[in-house]
């Protein structure tokens, strides 16, 4: 099948979050797979050539080539995209955002008709690509080069639809009649999001549980009835991780290279993580890590509530990451009162990233909802047990075969949990099981990647 992936950034070129890392990564499984694969994106200041060279498709196109012969094709408008950030500044979202994307999406459109690549389907990602099956559907379908074209959305978190003043629909150069209730209309804004999930054939979400909680009113965000309305058409495929990014027994972060098979060297990293952090080195104490972002929903509201409880349990706890200046204080509050059990490491370091996961006994992710989640299949990889909420992805690839997992979002219940989980670590035997369990484990790309083909033969012949 011919493929055209539609997103707003992809690694290596650019990246805010994991929609970049499934687009940088996707494409290359496929390829492998036999489907023939390209890929647009805008071209942002950010983006280099690098080792690639980069050639020029026409005045306002280049491209370079990734795999095997994936291009990467990147639309220019300097106006739109030559900017420090992709989405926002010091002030917030970029006043023109539906202007820079509903550009993309038609310029991506003719892009497929000027190279000549005429895709079975086009595979869209969040709601910079969506306006893509909106014009597809009203603008383009009655021509015979895209008439047989058929979209998927894939909807990497859907807290963020790309809403917009209710004036600005004139901008997308739409009929009027598809600013409704029944169109893009959502509580009197223009929702782009909205218009992907009703104009696209099939759309997915990052994991099997989050397709189904994305139909509740509590995680729907107020798409719940209009997703429900779509559910035919709607599922969930776990994002895969990058195995050769993320290997302990290759990885060039850590101190001591590890597998299943060495698994007694993890320990040298555990060493390695507690004396970089300023904790006292110990084999017999529990470090839990965190590599997360700071705020309500990534479960930092339980876990600031809890802090002194866990700080006596005769644990480790070291965290990485930015967010909430509240979080920030109640953290180093806490480090300066346990400063023997907290290590706080208030930046993004992707060197550290890698310790803590190979340093860390416990993993903790309490988040309040996570679509798909790449944390805890890491820490599975790395040894690092996982402790979770169960809800989106988490509920998808934790069990108590492989990790720890609760049921009542409360600090009550994540505390219990983590009693739970240090007295295990005091059993041997049941650690060293537990611990291989969880490198056992396989979330590769290839497994996804072959959901994702039967989805693409689904759409097409639908």
């Amino acid at each position: 099948m011919k493929i055209a992936m539609v997103a707003s950034e992809v690694v290596p070129f650019a990246k805010t979050g994991g929609l970049a890392d499934v687009v940088g990564a996707l494409p290359l499984v496929l390829e492998d797979c036999g489907q023939e694969v390209i890929v647009i994106m805008p071209r942002y200041k950010c983006v280099k050539d690098g080792k690639l060279k980069a050639n020029r498709i026409s005045r306002d196109v280049t491209s370079v080539t990734i795999g095997n012969n994936i291009k990467v094709y990147f639309i220019e408008n300097d106006l739109y995209f030559n900017r420090d950030g992709l989405y926002v500044d010091k002030s917030g979202d970029y006043k023109d955002n539906l202007e820079r994307f509903s550009f993309f999406c038609r310029r991506a459109l003719e892009l497929l008709k000027e190279i000549d690549f005429a895709a079975d389907i086009l595979h869209l990602h969040d709601w910079q690509a969506s306006l893509v099956a909106v014009y597809l559907k009203n603008l383009y379908s009655k021509e015979p080069f895209y008439s047989r074209m058929k979209s998927i959305l894939t909807i990497h978190n859907l807290g963020y639809q790309g809403l917009f003043a209710k004036e600005e629909f004139v901008k997308l150069g739409l009929d009027s009649s598809l600013f409704g209730v029944s169109g893009l209309e959502f509580y009197d804004q223009v929702s782009l999001l909205k218009g992907g999930i009703i104009f696209s054939d099939f759309i997915n979400t990052v994991s099997p549980t989050y397709a189904e909680e994305i139909q509740s009113k509590e995680l729907g965000f107020g798409l719940d009835g209009l997703l429900r309305q779509r559910k035919d058409v709607l599922s969930g495929i776990v994002n895969g991780l990058d195995y050769y990014v993320w290997d302990p027994n290759t990885d060039r972060f850590i101190v001591q290279n590890f597998s299943a098979q060495s698994i007694e060297d993890k320990g040298f990293n555990k060493e390695d993580l507690q004396a970089i952090c300023g904790l006292p080195v110990n084999k017999d104490i529990p470090v839990l890590g965190i590599v997360s972002r700071l705020v309500d929903a990534k479960g930092f509201d339980i876990l600031a509530q809890g802090l002194d409880d866990i700080c006596k349990m005769g644990v480790q706890l070291v965290i990485l990451g930015l967010g909430d200046l509240k979080y920030h204080q109640i953290l180093a509050a806490a480090q300066k009162k346990h400063p023997k059990v907290i290590s706080l490491n208030l930046k993004f370091d992707d060197s550290l990233a890698h310790k803590i996961y190979a340093g860390s006994d416990i993993f903790l992710m309490p988040s309040k909802y996570e679509p798909c989640g790449l944390g805890q299949l890491i820490s599975l990889h790395y040894g690092a047990i996982p402790l979770v909420f169960k809800t989106g992805g988490l509920a998808d690839t934790i069990n108590k075969n492989n990790g720890f997992v609760f049921t009542k979002y409360t600090k009550e219940e994540f505390l219990n949990l983590i009693k739970k989980a240090v007295l295990t670590f005091k059993d041997k035997k049941k650690w060293a099981r537990l611990v291989n369990n969880a490198m056992k484990c396989n979330f590769s790309w290839e497994a996804s990647a072959k959901k994702y083909i039967q989805l693409y033969a689904q759409a097409k012949e639908s």
